[in-house]
C-alpha cells in the first residue's frame, strides 16, 4: 500500500495509517466472540453439556498452527484483488469475504442440532480470521520496526479488533434476546460484508479495472473457501473417527492428553536447535521458503528460544482459560442475556479502550519488562475478578466490575504482548515469524482450554479462575531469561 504515508516525521504513524489499521483490527476482531464465548454460551442455551463446550475451545487451535501455511501468504496473492489492491490488502480483502460466509453458515446452524456441523463452520470462521491477521501482522511489522511505531500502531490495530469483538459479542446477545441466534449471527454478517465494502472502498495500488478485479477476487474466494471447507470436513471427521475409536466419550478425563500432546512441540523443537545452530548463515534450510523463516528465528536466538516460547504460552494462559468459561459461569449465575450484553458492550469497551490505550503509550515509552510485569498482574487481577463474581449477590454492578477488571487487564496485556513479539521477529520473515510465536502463544492455552470444561467440573468454577489467573502471574518468573536472550545479528 505504498499510496498510505507510514509516519510522520517524529517518528511516529501518521494519522491515516492509524485509521487504517484499525479497521483492519476491527475486520479481524468482529468474527472472535462468535466462534468462542459467544458460541458457549449459545450451546450452553441449547442445553449442550458443559464438557462437550470445553471440547469446543479447540477450535481456537487452528489459528495456533497458522505458521505452516503462513509463507503462502507471502508468495501468492489472490487472483484479482492483489492485481488492483496489492498482495496484503488482497489476502486481507479475500480474508473477509470467507469470515462473512463462515457467520452465515454460523446462524444457520442454529440450534445446534448437529454439532459437527457447527463446529465445521466455527473451524471455518477461525480460519478465515487467521488468514486476515496474517496478511495484517506481516504487514504491520513491515512497516513499523520499533517499539515508537510499533506502540501506536498496535493501539489502534486493538482498539478496532476490541471494539468489533465486544461490539459484536454484545450486538449478538442484545439481538438473540429480542429476535434469536440466527438474527444476531446474521447481523453480525451484516457488519462484516459492510467492512469489506470499505476495505473494497480504500485506493487501489493500481488505477482501472476495479470491477473486475472484484469480480474476480470473489470467484476466487468462492472456490478456496469451497476447497478449504472439504479439507476441514475430511480432518474433522478423521479425528472424530479416531477419537470414537479409542474409546474416548465427553465423560472422559482428557486433561492428561491434553497436556502430554502440548509438550510435544516443545520436545521437537529442542531436539532440532543444536543442529539448526550449527548451519551457516547461508545454509539451504535458512533460504528454504517454506521452512526458512522457522529455521532461521531458532537459529538466531538458539536454547533461548525455547524460554522464549514457554513465556509466550503462559504469558496469555489465564486470558483463554478465562475466556472459555466466562460467559457459561455467569449463565450459571442467573443473569440475562441483556445484562451479560450490557455487560460485554459499554462497559467492556469502555474498560478494553482505557487498557489498550494504557499499554500502547507505556509499550511506548517504558522497557518491555516493566511493561510485560504490569501486563501480566493485571490480567491475572481480571481473572481473580470473576472467581470473586461468584460470592456476590446477582447484582449488575458486581458483574459490570468483573467484566471491567477483565477486559482492562486483558487490553493492556495483549497490546504490550503484541509490541513484545513483534520486535522478536526478523522484519525478513515478519509474516511467517509473527505467526509461529503468536500461534504458539495460544497453543498451550488452547489444548488446555479444550480441558477447561472437565477442570471447572472438578474444581467449582471460583477455583478454576483462581488457577488461571495464577497462571497469568507465573508468566512473570521466566521475565528475567527472556529479556536477556539476544539473536545472532546476521541477515536472513
Amino acid at each position: 500500500m505504498a499510496e498510505i504515508d507510514t509516519h510522520r516525521g517524529d517518528h511516529r504513524p501518521s494519522a491515516r495509517l492509524l485509521m487504517l489499521f484499525g479497521l483492519i483490527g476491527f475486520c479481524a476482531g468482529l468474527p472472535f466472540y462468535l466462534f468462542s464465548s459467544i458460541l458457549s454460551l449459545r450451546l450452553a442455551r441449547n442445553g449442550v453439556e458443559l464438557t462437550v463446550i470445553g471440547f469446543f475451545a479447540w477450535v481456537g487451535l487452528l489459528p495456533t498452527f497458522k505458521f505452516l501455511w503462513a509463507p503462502l501468504v507471502d508468495r501468492f496473492a489472490v487472483p484479482g484483488f492483489a492485481r488492483a489492491w496489492g498482495g496484503r490488502r488482497g489476502w486481507i480483502m479475500a480474508s473477509q469475504l470467507g469470515i462473512v460466509a463462515a457467520i452465515v453458515g454460523l446462524a444457520l446452524s442454529h440450534p445446534d442440532g448437529s454439532l459437527a456441523l457447527t463446529a465445521l463452520w466455527a473451524v471455518l470462521l477461525a480460519f478465515w480470521t487467521t488468514m486476515l491477521e496474517i496478511a495484517a501482522d506481516g504487514w504491520r511489522i513491515e512497516v513499523a520496526g520499533d517499539a515508537a511505531m510499533q506502540g501506536p500502531i498496535v493501539a489502534a490495530n486493538i482498539w478496532g479488533y476490541r471494539a468489533a469483538m465486544v461490539g459484536a459479542g454484545s450486538g449478538v446477545l442484545l439481538i438473540a434476546d429480542r429476535a434469536g441466534w440466527v438474527a444476531g449471527y446474521l447481523a453480525m454478517a451484516a457488519v462484516a460484508g459492510a467492512a469489506f465494502l470499505l476495505i473494497a472502498a480504500t485506493p487501489p495500488e493500481r488505477g482501472g479495472g476495479r470491477v473486475v478485479a472484484l469480480a474476480t477476487g470473489t470467484l476466487a474466494v468462492a472456490a478456496m473457501f469451497a476447497a478449504v471447507a472439504l479439507l476441514l470436513a475430511a480432518v474433522g471427521w478423521l479425528a472424530l473417527s479416531l477419537f470414537t475409536a479409542t474409546g474416548l466419550s465427553s465423560s472422559t478425563n482428557v486433561t492428561p492428553w491434553v497436556l502430554a500432546a502440548a509438550m510435544l512441540p516443545f520436545a521437537a523443537m529442542a531436539l532440532a536447535i543444536p543442529a539448526i545452530r550449527r548451519m551457516a548463515p547461508d545454509a539451504p534450510a535458512r533460504r528454504s521458503g517454506a521452512i526458512g523463516p522457522y529455521v532461521d528465528f531458532f537459529w538466531r536466538y538458539g536454547f533461548a528460544t525455547l524460554a522464549i516460547l514457554a513465556f509466550v504460552a503462559l504469558y496469555r494462559m489465564g486470558d483463554v482459560l478465562a475466556l472459555t468459561l466466562s460467559k457459561p459461569f455467569v449463565n450459571t449465575l442467573g443473569y440475562s442475556l441483556r445484562a451479560i450484553g450490557v455487560a460485554d458492550g459499554v462497559v467492556a469497551l469502555a474498560a478494553s479502550i482505557a487498557g489498550v490505550g494504557l499499554g500502547g503509550w507505556l509499550a511506548s515509552r517504558w522497557s518491555a519488562g516493566r511493561t510485560l510485569a504490569l501486563g501480566a498482574l493485571l490480567a491475572g487481577l481480571g481473572n481473580f475478578a470473576f472467581a470473586w463474581l461468584g460470592t456476590q449477590p446477582q447484582e449488575r454492578f458486581a458483574l459490570y466490575a468483573a467484566v471491567a477488571a477483565d477486559q482492562f487487564g486483558n487490553g493492556f496485556a495483549a497490546t504490550v504482548f503484541v509490541v513484545y513479539l513483534s520486535l522478536l521477529v526478523n522484519p525478513g520473515f515478519a509474516s511467517a515469524q509473527y505467526a509461529l510465536l503468536s500461534g504458539f502463544a495460544f497453543l498451550l492455552p488452547r489444548l488446555i482450554g479444550g480441558s477447561a470444561g472437565a477442570i471447572a467440573a472438578d474444581i467449582g468454577y471460583p477455583a478454576f479462575f483462581l488457577l488461571s489467573g495464577a497462571l497469568s502471574l507465573s508468566a512473570i518468573i521466566l521475565l528475567p531469561v527472556v529479556l536477556r536472550a539476544q539473536p545472532r545479528e546476521v541477515a536472513a
